[in-house]
């Protein structure tokens, strides 16, 4: 099976759905912040190995316990995803921190202060 055939399209889409659905509400570790979303998930050809991307809105500390926290109930995940999903074989997670939200916001506010800079001065000049 290639890297990006219709099947493991398919399978990313819903190993995503449903890990979205664990950590929403199967989850009580207090180190996973509730602000936790997975972004996307690459399930490898063979369906051994998993790299699921999640993004945690909060501080530095907040998203290092969220992962710490992940990985320490990767087994519990690993066993609900089994039980949701109907496959042979239930891939090996590994969650990766995903800062590009983040990032995009950041951007995002900064463009944000140059165009209001802009437009303050824009008004300026016109009133002279």
């Amino acid at each position: 099976m290639r890297k990006n055939s219709i099947k493991n399209t398919r399978i990313n889409t819903e190993v995503q759905k449903e890990l979205s659905n664990i950590l929403r509400s199967g989850i009580k570790d207090p180190r996973i912040a509730p602000w936790t979303s997975v972004v996307a998930v690459e399930v490898a050809p063979d369906l051994k190995t998993c790299k699921a991307y999640i993004s945690v809105l909060g501080d530095k500390k907040a998203q290092e316990d969220t992962v710490a926290g992940l990985k320490s109930a990767e087994g519990y995940i690993r066993r609900e995803l089994a039980h949701s999903l109907n496959m042979r074989n239930t891939p090996e997670i590994r969650f990766i921190l995903d800062q590009s939200i983040e990032y995009g916001v950041n951007m995002s506010k900064k463009i944000d202060d140059v165009t209001k800079g802009l437009d303050s001065k824009g008004d300026a000049d016109e009133s002279k």
